[in-house]
């Protein structure tokens, strides 16, 4: 085998796995354009991609997973630490032994007939001490080509790995060896997958998908499940935030960070067009932030993204043009519809859907179910969007002056409310719940509560994941952003939202920037305070103030039984969390 890294450390490591893997060949992916186009054409010559109309769409291109390799599989995740306590009651756990038991054997010759490709890449921004390392060895070339937008790959990186030895080792095989078997356009193997965690040892293995999060490990794996614990050992926060900077008609900037569920507007949010006038936004990241303390006590997040993985389906010049700019070029699209003029289409992307579609799972669409999955998604360059920020990469992050916490919830949850305090802030983080997207296996609709929204990502016991975001409040004590509670998706008796959102979110976080100011006196209810009657700018908006007013009333009756689900939630949470939330729920009853 080439040598690839003069490190003992890095080199010892590579040749252990090769030997497991029994490979035919190893190839080392820097993400110069010439190996990515060499990459493009080794998937097109497989089947696992096709070359979408270069005019209509230059360079990118579509793929059609397995029917069974569609989502992130959360009930075939694990956190492996070596106390289950550690992991908690919201992780699938298994010790270490005994999951590196199960999954070794599956590793034997995983890679026979197939390359490996070794993908050393960087999560942060460059000269950050956000950054960290890693390496993704992998069998997939649509993974490897994959990170090569969604992650720092290249040469620079793979000498910072040589030269430091420190990283987090990231191991995937799509499980299908070639011995004695034809290969097809999506290798996967359902019946044996794992995504394990090992945070002891910051350690990721991945087997037998090769969708999404199951597979481009730098990002749910590594920057948020394994972030998440090494920002509680280090004292920051990794958290599944997008960060958002606005620019008020004085010129005045702020910037937002906001959890949100998968496929809950999150890259909507992220990259919004204001409909106010002399409101301007622009974009730091749509997915991932992870916030440290500054030297002036503030709050600094960085998106360690080089990318955006986004869910294509509702996506359209009217929900969030500036996505459709980003995706009009150099993007790889999965599981969505091809058109007979060689582009593609989802639900959504045009009131009416074109003639002589493809569907997702490659038949001529019948209108019957959806021709792209709901899941369906877009992977692209972050330096391809036009609203990108210029310091969408500064080393040093940019200062928080909110936080957003949201969700689907039809009902009861107010279009926003401010909480009364950050412990108030992390008590409405600890009890989000959120309607179930396409992200994610299993029915959609149904309400779970997701807390901060990393119910799927957080790589400890969720109580001492609280407890981390009191003492990070605590010990911040000023500069603290505030923290606010939003819904853009409550429906009136007919069923319908009520709020148009996109655009007309900016109407929000204005109202947010006055309280910051001081400008909106707020009305104050059980749950925190919401905007009084007049205090959010209608103006432009087919809604009158008697049809916006529901969107800021809360139903005691309502919120009654919600505080009595709360505190089953919180019983089944265990004795980690913390008393001070304990506290929050019972002055929350008394208010009730």
């Amino acid at each position: 085998m080439e040598k690839h890294f003069s490190s003992p450390t890095v080199a010892a490591w590579l040749q252990e796995w090769t030997d497991r893997l029994d490979p035919e060949r190893v190839e080392l992916v820097t993400g110069e354009p010439a190996q990515q186009e060499g990459l493009v054409d080794l998937l097109i010559s497989r089947g696992s991609i096709v070359r979408l109309d270069p005019v209509l769409r230059p360079n990118s291109f579509l793929a059609l997973s397995d029917s069974r390799d569609v989502a992130r599989l959360e009930s075939r995740t694990f956190i492996c630490s070596e106390q289950e306590s550690d992991a908690g009651p919201t992780n699938n756990w298994r010790s270490p032994s005994e999951m590196k038991a199960a999954m070794l054997p599956l590793y034997e010759g995983a890679m026979r007939g197939r390359t490996l490709y070794v993908v050393p890449f960087a999560m942060g921004p460059e000269g950050s001490r956000f950054q960290m390392l890693g390496i993704e060895l992998t069998d997939s070339a649509y993974v490897a080509l994959s990170m090569t937008r969604m992650a720092r790959v290249s040469k620079a990186v793979a000498e910072a790995i040589d030269q430091s030895g420190d990283f987090v080792p990231a191991i995937h095989s799509v499980g299908v060896p070639l011995a004695g078997r034809e290969d097809v356009p999506w290798p996967c193997n359902p019946e044996s997958t794992y995504v394990a965690h090992f945070p002891e040892t910051r350690e990721i293995w991945s087997f037998g998908s090769g969708y999404g999060g199951n597979a481009l490990l730098g990002k749910k794996c590594l920057a948020l499940r394994i972030g998440s614990v090494v920002g509680k050992r280090e004292g920051w926060l990794a958290e599944h935030m997008l960060i958002l900077k606005l620019i008020s008609p004085t010129g005045k900037i702020y910037y937002v960070a906001g959890a949100f569920p998968s496929a809950c507007g999150k890259t909507n949010l992220a990259m919004l067009v204001p409909t106010v006038p002399g409101w301007r936004a622009e974009t730091v990241g749509d997915d991932i932030a992870w916030i440290r303390r500054g030297e002036d006590g503030r709050l600094y997040a960085v998106n360690p993204e080089a990318g955006f993985f986004g869910v294509a389906p509702g996506t359209s010049v009217r929900s969030n043009a500036m996505a459709m700019q980003t995706i009009s070029r150099d993007t790889i699209f999965t599981n969505c519809a091809l058109t007979r003029e060689g582009d593609v289409w989802w639900e959504g992307a045009t009131e009416t859907p074109p003639d002589g579609l493809i569907d997702w799972k490659g038949l001529p669409w019948d209108g019957q179910g959806p021709a792209a999955h709901p899941n369906a998604r877009f992977t692209v360059p972050a330096s391809k969007c036009p609203m990108i920020a210029p310091e969408w990469q500064d080393p040093a992050g940019v200062p928080l002056s909110a936080l957003l916490l949201g969700g689907r919830r039809s009902d009861l949850i107010p279009l926003v409310t401010e909480a009364r305090s950050w412990e108030h802030g992390v008590f409405l983080g600890s009890i989000m719940a959120s309607e179930t997207t396409a992200a994610a296996e299993g029915p959609t609709g149904k309400v779970r509560r997701d807390p901060f929204a990393m119910l799927p990502f957080c790589g400890y016991n969720i109580g001492d994941y609280f407890r981390h975001w009191l003492e990070f409040g605590a010990e911040s004590k000023e500069g603290l952003p505030r923290i606010y509670l939003v819904n853009w998706f409550r429906r009136n008796a007919d069923r319908k939202y009520i709020w148009p959102g996109y655009g007309d979110n900016v109407r929000v976080l204005s109202w947010i920037i006055d309280r910051l100011e001081g400008r909106a006196a707020g009305r104050d209810t059980p749950l925190g305070v919401v905007p009084a009657p007049g205090e959010i700018d209608l103006a432009g908006t087919s809604l009158s103030a008697e049809e916006f007013a529901p969107l800021v009333e809360i139903d005691l009756a309502d919120l009654a039984v919600e505080v009595e689900d709360v505190k089953g939630y919180y019983a089944n949470l265990g004795e980690r969390l913390p008393a001070r939330l304990r506290d929050e729920l019972e002055e929350l009853h008394k208010r009730v």
